[in-house]
């Protein structure tokens, strides 16, 4: 069966901006029903240990819904950290600290890549410069090797393989990939173009969030 790229099927997006007064920014972002709540705090003083002196530090820490984070949750902050210092123009705050902390409140999968999308809100909201805008987007290939876009708990424990993607807003090119499993170049291939037109509308949900916001304040 070939693979229709133009309409890959995601499932309802919600988000909510500055919903917490301590942190710099904050947001909601939830995919279905996988949501995850963050704040962002700074840019602050930075411990001397920490300092980089022409570049901002930042630190991601992800809290799963229960218990202490585990392996699981270090490289998930791995990769949320790599997609947002290549998005951040971090050199613009040298010797600060940014701490992003994200807290999981529901995962129903595609987990990493609803982590991602509650990061760009929060760095938006906060005001924090950047290059481009981000977003995640999860693909499972199932046992006959179909690829289903932003998949359930379920779809990803029935798939062979699971791939998540950052994908930048200006060129629509990976700026980070996560994957598992076992798959073909040409599925890998076919992921990243789905990936790529599914960013479409998640750039599209961010673009109406804002406009939506500050219409409010106008």
């Amino acid at each position: 069966m070939e693979l229709d790229i133009n309409s890959p099927v995601l499932r309802e997006f919600g988000s909510e901006q500055s919903l917490l007064s301590k942190p710099d920014g904050s947001a909601t972002f939830m995919q279905g029903d996988t949501s995850v709540m963050v704040g962002v705090y700074g840019p602050a003083e930075v411990k001397v240990n920490k300092e980089i002196y022409d570049r901002a530090t930042l630190e991601v820490l992800i809290q799963p819904k229960s218990g202490m984070p585990s392996v699981r949750e270090r490289t998930r902050e791995q990769c949320v950290r790599e997609t947002c210092e290549a998005a951040l123009l971090s050199t613009l705050h040298p010797r600060s600290s940014l701490t992003l902390v994200l807290q999981v409140v529901h995962d129903d999968g595609s987990l990493l890549a609803c982590c991602l999308n509650a990061a760009c809100m929060v760095l938006m909201d906060a005001g924090l410069p950047m290059s481009r805008l981000f977003c995640g987007v999860t693909c499972a290939i199932d046992a006959e090797g179909q690829i289903i876009t932003d998949p359930t708990a379920q779809q990803e424990k029935e798939s062979r393989a699971l791939l998540t993607f950052a994908i930048d807003s200006k060129e629509h090119n990976v700026m980070m990939s996560s994957t598992k499993g076992s798959f073909s170049m040409k599925e890998m291939q076919q992921c990243i173009a789905v990936s790529q037109k599914a960013s479409e509308r998640i750039f599209q949900f961010y673009r109406d969030s804002v406009k939506r916001r500050y219409s409010k304040i106008l």
